[in-house]
């Protein structure tokens, strides 16, 4: 049986869906994890549930402890983890509430711990290739999902994540176009970099939620319209993660790696 590691609030904790089992609070040696996990069945997998922000959303993208939700994870017996994120759109073709399987991702963070390997031991040097981050049996598996679903998603896509807690300036929202970037949020790294480090591999779901800045004459990015847009396509994200899970409990646990 697997045990899959869900990061983010999409719904799946709702009862009809989630057979509760276990409240598993941990310390590791990075901290504490932004929540404790719970546990619990969906479609014959084990399922441990981490909230990035905290269950109350009090934790600002900026301080999100990443390295001990990822160690959390991995210490409770996780072998993979689907995330879901709320983006902003850097495409005119991803439109707010669309669907969105990234494959690649630009890290402009700057405040947050990026990586395990604090130190270099016996003169073992840790640099893990990530040539192609987010692991494409999980993607895979989200795609064949969303066709399950007849709801259709962008396969494809460049995430870059900004620190936040501010939205872009425009001119930032620009750069990031001409950079090659599809979608802008402020989760996707150091999270997806941990993941891969810890052997884990990662894949998330995104909604598009807004046109981020660059579209001259929109209205400017506000918390409540991403809230409003992610809980209107919540119910589309919670049917893609069941679909995914059910298919994911069916590999080897190993083909759910790179």
């Amino acid at each position: 049986m697997r045990t899959i590691g869900i990061i983010g609030g999409s719904g799946l904790e709702k009862p009809e869906h989630f057979e509760f089992r276990e409240e598993i609070r941990l310390s590791t040696p990075y901290g504490e994890p932004s929540s404790t996990l719970r546990s619990g069945m969906i479609a014959g997998a084990r399922v441990l549930f981490l909230s990035r922000h905290d269950r109350d959303h009090s934790i600002p993208p900026t301080f999100i402890n990443n390295r001990a939700n990822i160690a959390a994870l991995k210490a409770a017996g996780c072998d993979c983890i689907l995330a879901s994120a709320a983006c902003g759109s850097l495409r005119e073709e991803i439109r707010p509430g669309d669907l969105v399987i990234p494959d690649q991702f630009i890290d402009f963070t700057r405040l947050r711990p990026l990586s395990f390997f604090e130190h270099f031991e016996d003169g073992k040097l840790m640099h893990v290739a990530m040539p192609d981050p987010f692991a494409a049996p999980l993607r895979k598996a989200l795609i064949s999902a969303c066709e399950a679903c007849a709801y259709p998603a962008h396969q494809t896509a460049t995430i870059i994540t900004i620190e936040g807690s501010r939205f872009s300036t425009r001119a930032e929202s620009r750069m990031f176009r001409a950079w090659g970037a599809d979608l802008v949020n402020m989760s996707t790294a150091p999270e997806v970099i941990l993941a891969n480090e810890a052997g884990l591999p990662y894949a998330v779901i995104a909604v598009s939620t807004d046109y981020d800045a660059w579209r001259e004459h929109d209205e400017a990015v506000s918390w409540e319209l991403i809230l409003e847009t992610f809980a209107k396509n919540v119910d589309r994200v919670t049917r893609v993660m069941i679909k995914t899970i059910e298919s994911l409990n069916q590999l080897n646990p190993q083909a759910g790696s790179h």
